[in-house]
């Protein structure tokens, strides 16, 4: 009977110790979120719960397992597994609690700025920070169970005396990657890309939706994703609209006829930005700006506050004004002409005139001109 309630005790009761203990922990946490609702750090610290209750229940498993008599002749085996229980759970609610920490940093910042752009900069920092930290701490952890063995711990002499020719090996053979990183680490803090900035790479026009240390990702106005290695955004040139302040201005360009009504198109400009709500009522503006032996180019300017608006604003723009003309000026839209050229004022329905053919008698008896047919 004892054989049987020795591990049912040692076993259930570190369980169910772990449970109780996990449990309180978890009211005390809600109760905390519940009191101050200013910050949400209590509320992210239960998200670590489940790593919590492993590392309790590993390390009361790991303590009590010798008085357990349980499976004696497997005890190192099963040692070594609750070690390495012990040790990735552990590293797992470091994660959770650094991560925490730095999120709940975020959201106080991003309430006492106003500041898009410096929010955004402090987000993408935050996030490639977190990417740092969850790496360090996951090969810190994954040295800690190696050392667990024995013949790592016999050969981690020779593997320190060798560590400067595999470092040269390793950054040979991992140069691209190396590269992305520390590009990523620049672009964290070189303010160059943040995530949530509009940008266009490529002739592709998107907004920045994640940032690693490897690579970036691209959300395109069509729902696409481009991801590019960091890289690229500090070796070749590229358009960030976000840079600064969003606001932008637009253009729209109208070939029209050469009669078409110019000022009462700039008057139509004026109600057409009125009436749309994604002008920022900053400038406007309408010239002509070529011609052609048919048509005119007519250029309108307006602005917006971001990259999305100027968009919406100029297809509102080019729309409106299209649908304007061809119900109120048709004659202003562009069209191939197929009439007879306009005669010089001495001309009358393709004949000459009698002072034409007078002059040109005369021009004839002086030897100049055409010769006369007949006799």
């Amino acid at each position: 009977m004892e054989n049987l309630l020795r591990p049912l005790i040692v076993v259930g009761g570190s369980v169910v110790l772990t449970l109780v203990i996990g449990w309180a922990t978890d009211l005390l946490l809600r109760k905390a979120d519940a009191r101050h609702h200013e910050t949400p750090l209590w509320g992210l610290l239960r998200r670590g719960r489940i790593p919590y209750q492993l590392v309790l229940c590993a390390a009361l498993l790991r303590g009590s397992y010798d008085e357990a008599k349980l499976l004696e002749r497997h005890s190192a085996g099963i040692g070594r597994t609750l070690t390495l229980v012990l040790i990735g759970a552990a590293a797992w609610l470091v994660i959770r609690i650094a991560a925490a920490i730095v999120e709940t940093s975020y959201s106080r910042y991003a309430r006492a700025h106003r500041d898009p752009a410096r929010v955004r900069r402090v987000r993408t920092q935050v996030t490639l920070i977190m990417r740092v930290v969850a790496a360090v701490v996951g090969v810190v952890a994954a040295a800690t169970m190696l050392l667990t063995f024995p013949a790592f711990r016999a050969a981690g002499a020779s593997l320190l005396a060798s560590a400067g020719i595999l470092g040269i090996v390793a950054g040979v053979a991992a140069q691209s990657t190396l590269s992305n990183m520390f590009a990523g680490l620049q672009i964290a803090f070189g303010d160059m890309v943040r995530i949530g900035d509009t940008v266009v790479v490529d002739g592709e026009w998107g907004t920045v939706e994640e940032i690693t240390l490897t690579f970036l990702t691209v959300r395109t106005w069509d729902e696409r994703r481009i991801t590019m290695p960091v890289s690229y955004f500090t070796s070749k040139p590229f358009e960030n609209w976000s840079r600064g302040t969003p606001q932008m201005t637009g253009i729209v360009f109208w070939h029209v006829d050469h009669a078409a009504p110019v000022d009462a198109m700039r008057d139509k400009l004026r109600d057409l930005l009125r009436e749309s709500p994604a002008w920022d009522g900053r400038a406007f503006g309408l010239d002509v700006t070529d011609t052609t032996p048919n048509t005119m180019e007519v250029r309108a300017l307006m602005t917006a506050k971001d990259a999305d608006d100027i968009w919406t604003v100029r297809v509102t723009v080019r729309e409106g004004m299209i649908r304007w003309l061809a119900a109120e000026h048709p004659y202003a839209l562009p069209r191939v002409n197929t009439a007879d050229a306009a005669l010089p004022p001495n001309r009358t329905n393709g004949r000459p005139s009698r002072d034409d053919i007078s002059r040109d008698g005369v021009a004839a008896s002086r030897g100049h001109g055409p010769p006369r047919a007949g006799g």
